[in-house]
């Protein structure tokens, strides 16, 4: 495997805690389905086709959300280096799976904000666990609501109880047709509670709390058909979590990218208020009721992100690929670049 290279004016190590930072964005089962081609003047961001999950995502959909995330991480590092980020979003025919080209736009101070959320990468995991009782404060929304603008996409609490209540249903009409799929089932099973050691999937954890199939909003199954523990009935998840809907402005396949750009900042920005979220992926992982939902919630572009959004318990992160293993060799001439 080949070291990381220098780029952008900045050392191999500098690089090497972009790429870094870069993978601690989240992704569908934890896959991690990127890869970064870094030379002297570009990073690009290249959708990884083997890491691609056709059952749960036929379309790619979620893979550019995760991608996006892992881009606005990456745009974050670089001004943490001081260096001000120019992106583009190609829309090459010829190559589908590169996604954004990041080059050199000068230099430029970080801002307070953007150290801040800097500091939380590492700190942000998705909390599938229960939550307390405790609102979130008309503050925090408004920070939420501010740091989704901020990338191009409106942030939509669900508060209303009539939409509450329709939006429980179509999570649990999601993930009927989910369970029911023989697929989605087979792939699900080979990404969630994964073995001790594996640098990808959602493993599986020691007298962990999950939610068991009657919780109205957390419908996930993460046990992967090995027996993971649930919660017993003694366990109580709260009954009014925020539920938030992340909607970009824009159409076509780089909403999407905008899209995870824009649920990563609020991520960061909820931990940094000291919140933990949880992903509701199946509501918008299924055709008819992303469709209902943003018919419901009357938006005018699809929705990408349905959020659990509360306060919890701190937990553990899910393992991480070693920068190494994200690089990507030189273009060859049909200018796909191979895997390293």
């Amino acid at each position: 495997m080949e070291a990381v290279p220098p780029a952008l004016g900045l050392s191999a190590d500098e690089v090497a805690h972009l790429l870094a930072a870069a993978g601690r964005a989240p992704s569908l089962h934890n896959s991690q389905p990127w890869r970064f081609r870094v030379e002297p003047d570009v990073i690009e961001l290249w959708a990884d086709s083997e890491r691609a999950l056709p059952a749960a995502d036929p379309t790619g959909r979620e893979q550019r959300l995760a991608c996006g995330a892992a881009l606005f991480n990456l745009r974050l590092a670089l001004q943490g280096c001081g260096v001000r980020p120019l992106v583009t979003l190609p829309t090459d025919p010829d190559r589908p799976d590169l996604l954004a080209c990041v080059r050199y736009g000068g230099r430029k101070a970080p801002t307070p904000t953007q150290l801040r959320l800097l500091a939380a990468v590492p700190k942000r995991h998705t909390n599938r666990t229960p939550f307390s009782d405790e609102a979130v404060t008309t503050g925090e929304r408004t920070s939420l609501r501010r740091a989704a603008l901020g990338e191009g996409a409106w942030l939509h609490f669900v508060d209303d109880r009539g939409e509450r209540h329709a939006l429980a249903a179509l999570a649990a009409q999601a993930h009927t047709i989910q369970q029911t799929d023989p697929a989605f089932r087979a792939e699900a099973d080979r990404w969630t509670a994964v073995t001790e050691g594996q640098d990808d999937g959602i493993p599986a954890y020691a007298n962990e709390q999950r939610p068991s199939a009657h919780e109205p909003w957390v419908k996930r199954d993460y046990t992967g058909g090995r027996g993971r523990p649930t919660a017993d009935a003694g366990t109580r998840f709260e009954q009014d979590p925020a539920i938030a809907v992340i909607s970009p402005f824009t159409f076509g396949t780089s909403a999407d990218i905008t899209a995870g750009q824009a649920m990563q900042v609020v991520l960061l920005t909820a931990t940094v208020e000291g919140l933990a979220a949880s992903f509701l992926s199946h509501i918008v992982e299924v055709e008819q009721t992303r469709e209902q939902l943003r018919r419901l919630i009357r938006a005018s572009h699809s929705p990408r992100v349905v959020l659990r959004i509360g306060r919890g318990w701190p937990v553990p992160s899910t393992p991480r690929r070693a920068v190494t293993d994200l690089l990507m060799r030189t273009t060859t001439s049909n200018g796909a670049p191979p895997v390293a």
